[in-house]
């Protein structure tokens, strides 16, 4: 997968594909819960609303959305989430 942000190092991968909210959050915050201050999670999902969720998860939980872009893989939308631990 060729992603416009494959420059930026990430610590942690997630496959939230499939998964409807409030799975992809669950799974980021099980991740991060287990990550270092400073390290930076990829999250790639297909739900919707996952980018106003993620959104609204980073300001409860002071965790920093680095982007949010949108692809078409193999005809289906994905967003790749990138977030930065707090």
């Amino acid at each position: 997968m060729n992603f416009a942000n494959d420059s930026i190092k990430f610590d942690v991968y997630v496959d939230a594909k499939g998964l409807k909210c409030p799975l992809p959050i669950l799974r980021a915050k099980k991740a991060l819960s287990q990550m270092q201050s400073g390290q930076i999670l990829r999250i790639i999902t297909t739900d919707i609303n996952a980018s106003n969720d993620f959104r609204i998860f980073s300001k409860q939980t002071d965790n920093v959305i680095i982007s949010q872009n949108q692809y078409i893989i193999d005809n289906l939308e994905v967003v790749e989430h990138l977030i930065k631990k707090r």
